[in-house]
């Protein structure tokens, strides 16, 4: 601690406190905005790619991303190798 500390004006722990709840709050609006539709969906989505190829629950993901102001719907599939791919149902 120097002598000259006391001269500096303190940091004003309520408003870092309020911007960092604030930081917080708006994190967890954006993650709670996802629609409820979607494990719905992908379970779906699992089902009909079944019918044809022989996946893993994990294989399909289903995001909803923020592009600028568009909502744009991400599904990712991961296949499995050409051998082991049709099921025949």
């Amino acid at each position: 601690m120097s002598i000259f500390d006391f001269l500096k004006p303190k940091k004003n722990t309520a408003a870092i406190a309020k911007n960092r709840l604030q930081i917080i709050i708006a994190q967890e609006r954006s993650s709670a905005s996802a629609p409820d539709y979607l494990p719905l969906m992908q379970r779906e989505i699992l089902e009909v790619i079944r019918k044809y190829v022989n996946v893993d629950v994990d294989a399909v993901k289903v995001d909803l991303v923020k592009d600028g102001d568009q909502d744009v719907l991400d599904i990712s599939v991961s296949l499995p190798e050409r051998g082991s791919a049709a099921t025949g149902d």
